[in-house]
């Protein structure tokens, strides 16, 4: 049975203050979360105050990125898994929609962060899905394959259990439309039986999340589609009392 896990992805926001009101919010909330697992992906700078705040909780904390790189050496600007690891991160997010098209990462790229994260010993949390461009023009399955080959042609199918996949919509991101949990669940069998059809039981064991504009209001209606295993929270992030609502609607 595959734990639901609800992630939140706090982008370029907060400041110190911010972060530690959040979190003791989250704390103080927790408990009422009974099945998922919770985690926040604060940015670099706010990770040393995430990791302090977050000492001794069952809430675990990842990054918003991670250098393609392995080891040390001189990539100015650059976070490394390693380093991320150190500082007690679960998770490493690779390949956001917005990584992709505003700082033009390919899929190759992308794979590359996959494997750097995943030999640091982090769970890289890989991003995947479509533009309204792509879906309207009915390749959705087309590029989120696509962007899932990078991954298994480099690393090999089994390196997918020791990761997450979270499918975004990228026009359902930051605009209010959702998909509906139909089409959410299309697309995550989908990703599923792709996957599936290469190894069985890493399809079984994977956690796929939905990053479209997941909502209290929406959430458990999501999440209780079958091939839907909890989300990869923005905006709704930011507020304790609205990510724990999607942390209890799990289940």
């Amino acid at each position: 049975m595959r734990q639901p896990l609800v992630a939140g992805n706090w982008k370029m926001n907060g400041s110190r203050a911010m972060a530690k009101e959040l979190i003791e919010g989250l704390k103080a909330g927790i408990g009422e979360v009974s099945k998922a697992r919770m985690a926040v992906c604060p940015t670099f700078v706010h990770l040393p105050e995430v990791a302090s705040l977050l000492e001794g909780s069952s809430i675990q904390f990842g990054s918003q990125d991670v250098c393609d790189r392995v080891g040390t050496g001189a990539f100015t600007g650059e976070v490394s898994g390693e380093m991320l690891k150190e500082f007690g991160c679960t998770y490493a997010i690779v390949g956001h929609s917005e990584r992709r098209s505003l700082y033009g990462e390919s899929d190759e790229f992308v794979a590359q962060k996959f494997a750097a994260a995943r030999q640091a010993g982090l769970k890289p949390i890989l991003c995947v899905g479509e533009t309204l461009e792509e879906r309207e023009g009915g390749i959705t399955e087309e590029v989120v394959g696509r962007q899932l080959d990078a991954v298994i042609e480099l690393e090999g199918v089994e390196a997918l259990a020791d990761g997450v996949i979270a499918y975004e919509p990228v026009w359902a991101i930051g605009t209010g439309r959702t998909a509906t949990p139909e089409q959410a669940q299309e697309t995550h069998a989908f990703i599923r039986g792709k996957i599936a059809a290469l190894d069985a039981e890493v399809a079984g064991k994977v956690q796929i999340l939905y990053g479209g504009s997941m909502k209290p209001d929406n959430a458990a209606e999501l999440m209780a589609k079958p091939d839907i295993d909890g989300g990869l929270i923005g905006g709704a992030s930011l507020k304790a009392a609205d990510f724990l609502a999607i942390g209890k609607a799990a289940g």
